[in-house]
């Protein structure tokens, strides 16, 4: 769940049909989404929490099986499932499956290890280059043999080359690691330090956002919750909910310390534009309609 759904207010990208093999896999514009939808692209609709909560856990290995091995370039084979969201490390996504071909690439899916890949396609009609795993957590098939599942987000990785587009999109990838940095960073400016700053950053934009909202002031609990700097980055991305290509922007960085200092900055400014629609608020109180 987004706990900062207003600090970006870009919505989802408009969809449309899958996009062709063709344009597949050009890199997404670092643009803010205009249209809005809540029907996925591919094949699959974003479920409600509650809709896929209520299905049980589906059957299936005890422990998944390893990804296919490598081949001699050091890439894997993935499934793949172009979406309009943005799937990060450790996060989870209830979805809907029920086009014809992403229903077999589910089945295959089930059989196996589980996993598959999950890359942002916007209303361009080219999905990006960079995405995460999705594993399955939780299904339900249905009589109709659409599925509703629950995917948590694994590995990072980068399309190196398509090698098939039918029955759906298989591609060669590498994966991604976030590299330590190649100089000391200069005070204050280390990924731990980022890390504190982005959630004392988050802490005040939610508060704000409560107030505004009419909500009652609460503590906000703690945020991180122990993480180290790495998963926070991804954690904090996750919650960007509403503009996806900022999130895609986010995974796409290699470098801790760039994500968080990216997210800091959004968060600034999401603040500032919070603290003034308060002012603005408290100086011109809206007073009750009149009869």
């Amino acid at each position: 769940m987004a706990l900062l759904p207003q600090i970006l207010h870009s919505p989802h990208p408009g969809l449309a049909a899958s996009p062709s093999p063709s344009r597949a896999f050009r890199r997404a514009p670092r643009l803010h989404a205009s249209a809005t939808s809540r029907r996925a692209r591919g094949g699959c609709r974003l479920a409600t929490a509650a809709g896929a909560g209520a299905s049980g856990p589906g059957p299936g290995p005890s422990s998944p099986e390893p990804y296919p091995p490598e081949s001699d370039d050091g890439l894997v084979e993935l499934p793949l499932f172009p979406l309009p969201l943005v799937l990060f490390p450790d996060a989870t996504h209830a979805l809907h499956i029920f086009e014809f071909r992403y229903r077999i690439m589910m089945h295959t899916v089930l059989q196996t290890d589980l996993r598959f890949g999950i890359v942002f396609a916007g209303n361009s009609g080219s999905a990006a280059e960079v995405g995460c795993v999705g594993e399955v957590v939780k299904h339900e098939r249905l009589a109709d043999d659409r599925f509703f599942l629950i995917c948590k987000g694994q590995q990072r990785f980068r399309v190196a080359r398509v090698v098939r587009t039918k029955p759906y999109l298989v591609a060669a990838v590498q994966w991604l690691e976030d590299r330590p940095p190649a100089e000391p960073p200069a005070p204050g400016e280390d990924a731990e330090a980022l890390a504190a700053d982005v959630e004392a950053l988050m802490r005040d934009v939610i508060r704000i956002a409560n107030r505004l909202n009419g909500k009652p002031e609460k503590d906000v609990g703690d945020l991180r919750r122990g993480l180290f700097p790495t998963p926070f980055s991804f954690y904090v991305g996750n919650t960007f909910e509403g503009a996806p290509r900022e999130q895609q922007a986010l995974l796409e960085l290699e470098d801790t310390a760039a994500r968080l200092r990216r997210e800091r900055d959004t968060l600034r400014n999401t603040l500032n534009y919070l603290t003034a629609a308060s002012a603005v608020k408290d100086a011109f109180p809206s007073s009750p309609s009149s009869g």
